[in-house]
């Protein structure tokens, strides 16, 4: 067939089909508008104070619950890797867009972390989740950190930080070895002034190290970055900078009472392993650390198999 004529039936195809759901819509528009109004409630829950927060719920209802808690500036689309492989191993996994990013709603306050951990709380009780082994990375890790300081382990069975900013990231008095407090200065900075460019700035060099020699960038990766940041609101994604780098989780991390996973990247050029991850693992009981030898920041989506496996075996032992 010409391939004119081929567009053309394609094309009309489509318009029956639009006309067909056009006629249904107008026979019974509040029952779609009311099926509409169902799905889009079904995937949202309320913070305390009225914050919708968007969710996604896969895999079997049935399984082992694994609940996810994501990086600045980013989403629950960041953990598209972990939450599809083990779904299809059988488990319920679970993650919600942090107040302010994502599809969540954006309030002018609230984001630090207390409401961050509260926020959290707000999606597994609401889900009536148990025996949940939490996963949080970089500002998701400090996220479960301070959910367990604040709301026990009665719903948790473990806990896995993945390049988490626990304990504490920045430089003080009595964490000398933490980062400068100028480099977050310039973070605030750099986002007031150009945010769209900062996010591509980070994608495309330290974050999955791509700035490192013989590194092969992915545009979709650094892509897929930018446009989950751009998501998020700009007062959140700044007033989260302040969060993710001056909590300070030594408490949180003391009632740590259940298994726990750490794993972290040697290259890890945003949160630097030796003043998080090891110190963690210092304050943690009995957690198990796992170093990637050359492993970024971003090591999700660079070390997704690794990481797929790692968290599999630590779910099942």
């Amino acid at each position: 067939m010409h391939t004119f004529a081929k567009l053309f039936v394609a094309s009309s195809v489509a318009l029956a089909s639009l006309a067909v759901q056009a006629q249904a819509t107008a026979r019974a528009p509040s029952q779609v508008g009311a099926r509409s109004a169902a799905a889009l409630a079904s995937s949202y829950v309320a913070a305390k104070d009225g914050t919708p927060l968007y969710y996604k719920d896969w895999g079997p209802k049935d399984g082992q619950v694994v609940v996810f808690s994501h990086g600045w500036p980013l989403s629950s689309d960041s953990w598209e890797s972990q939450m599809l492989f083990l779904a299809d191993h059988g488990y319920r996994v679970v993650a919600h867009d942090r107040r302010g990013h994502g599809r969540s709603g954006q309030p002018w306050a609230g984001n630090n972390m207390d409401q961050y951990a509260d926020d959290l709380a707000a999606v597994i009780e609401a889900l009536d989740l148990k025996n949940a082994t939490l996963v949080g990375f970089s500002t998701g890790g400090g996220e479960v950190a301070r959910y367990i300081g604040r709301h026990g382990t009665q719903r948790v069975a473990k806990a896995a930080l993945v390049g988490a900013v626990t304990p504490i990231m920045v430089k003080t008095p009595a964490n000398p070895q933490g980062v400068p407090m100028e480099v977050f200065d310039g973070l605030r900075a750099a986002s007031l002034n150009d945010r769209a460019q900062l996010y591509h700035d980070i994608a495309s060099g330290p974050f999955f190290g791509f700035n490192r020699p013989g590194a092969k960038p992915s545009q979709g990766a650094i892509d897929s970055f930018w446009q989950q940041g751009m998501q998020a609101g700009h007062k959140a994604t700044f007033d989260s900078i302040k969060a993710f780098s001056e909590s300070n989780f030594v408490e949180d991390l003391k009632k740590f009472d259940v298994p726990t996973l750490i794993v972290h990247g040697d290259d890890d050029q945003i949160v630097p392993i030796a003043t998080t991850a090891k110190a963690t693992a210092k304050l943690v009981k009995g957690a198990k650390l796992i170093v990637y030898s050359g492993g970024p920041h971003g090591i999700t989506d660079t070390h997704k198999d690794r990481l797929n496996a790692d968290l599999l075996a630590f779910l099942k032992g």
